[in-house]
């Protein structure tokens, strides 16, 4: 018979109740625990981001940087927490990093903010669908004051329509503050689908989600239309400066990422960059988001051109980068602490964040994209060498 994990109904987040859910791993599983069990800070902080706590994961934090930002939200210098258990990688973003303060920094810009929930509406037939579409075109403000009244942050900015066979895929497009606002977009959403249902009687059913906001991984309406930030960082990297950092030229660089693009078309990637998940993850676990909407954030195109003066212009934009400085997991003593290292905890702060996030990917991107090529002379790979030097864990 299976044995239940322990609960308590007054308060799940005790000391007691935490000690008896280790004794129970201790006699039910092979583990013995020693440091899952050790952390410094009052467990009643996690309610509301965790249920059956035992313990937390100890994940090591490096720090990169200065990263130099020359963004409308993020202007100066800062250093970037970033927790992960892969060498090499700060190291490679420091080199990034370095790149950029010897170009005079990135720019950021950030060019769009939408958060969804994607209800579907289901209908007798196609004619009352497209009825449909017309009918929520002229409700909008009756709709948008539905959804506004559950919150005194969230704005909804735009609600999208596809119509398809008998059904209606929806899009509301919330601005959410310094949240990330998956919560927040979900009861405005519900508030204003239960008035539509009242209001427009050939309505059969609705689902809250149709799975057209394609929440968690990557897609082309999320590439087009975007979700969270769509935020892009860009840099021209002279010469000289590529040279004696990298040490690849700019032809060289183009001509690789060249190929790149053509892997990236062939094999259908969600994006033709080289690794803006590895920046974006460790970023993440370090300052308190949903790592899972790495399944969004990653998502990316690339450009990049040898100037007529010889340089290397290099730009990302990332259409679908989700973060928050306030709620969520980013209250938490680590993570604040760590969100606090770039004075980006709190509100008014989201917008700065990410540009610096945008920013740190481009640092990671420079870096591994001259790290690929081999010396001709030495027949060494930098991609290679440096994972034997710092990356393995004998």
């Amino acid at each position: 018979m299976s044995k239940k994990i322990p609960r308590s109904d007054k308060d799940d987040y005790s000391i007691e109740i935490i000690s008896d859910r280790q004794a129970f791993i201790e006699a039910n599983t092979p583990a013995t625990l020693e440091h899952t069990k050790q952390f410094s800070f009052d467990p009643a902080e996690m309610a509301g981001n965790i249920e059956n706590i035992f313990g937390v994961a100890q994940i090591p934090i490096g720090l990169a940087g200065p990263l130099q930002v020359n963004g409308e939200h993020a202007k100066g210098e800062f250093y970037v927490p970033m927790a992960t258990v892969e060498g090499t990688m700060l190291a490679s973003y420091n080199r990034g990093m370095r790149v950029i303060r010897e170009s005079g920094g990135v720019i950021t810009t950030v060019s769009g903010e939408a958060m969804q929930r994607a209800p579907v509406f289901v209908f007798p037939s196609a004619r009352e669908a497209r009825d449909f579409e017309r009918w929520l075109d002229e409700n909008v403000e009756r709709i948008k004051a539905q959804a506004e009244s559950t919150t005194s942050v969230g704005k909804l900015n735009e609600i999208e329509h596809y119509h398809a066979h008998n059904m209606v895929f929806t899009r509301f497009n919330y601005s959410t503050g310094d949240a990330a606002g998956q919560n927040m977009t979900s009861k405005a959403t519900f508030v204003a689908c239960e008035w539509i249902n009242k209001e427009f009687k050939a309505l059969s059913h609705y689902l809250l989600s149709g799975n057209f906001d394609t929440e968690k991984k990557t897609s082309s309406v999320n590439m087009l239309k975007g979700r969270g930030r769509r935020v892009t960082a860009e840099i021209t990297i002279p010469a000289d400066v590529m040279k004696r950092n990298l040490r690849i030229s700019p032809q060289q660089m183009h001509y690789g990422q060249g190929i790149s693009n053509l892997s990236a078309f062939l094999t259908n990637s969600s994006n033709n960059a080289a690794h803006p998940a590895n920046g974006l993850a460790a970023l993440y676990l370090a300052t308190g988001q949903d790592v899972a909407n790495i399944g969004e954030s990653n998502q990316c195109s690339t450009y990049n051109k040898v100037t007529r003066d010889g340089d290397y212009y290099f730009s990302i934009t990332l259409p679908a980068l989700i973060l928050a400085t306030y709620g969520g997991g980013t209250s938490l003593p680590t993570q604040r602490e760590c969100l606090q290292i770039m004075d980006c905890f709190g509100a008014g702060k989201a917008m700065k964040l990410a540009e610096i996030a945008a920013g740190l990917v481009l640092a990671g991107e420079i870096s591994l994209g001259a790290a690929a090529k081999i010396d001709k002379k030495t027949r060494t790979n930098e991609w290679v060498d440096a994972h034997e030097k710092l990356g393995r864990n004998r």
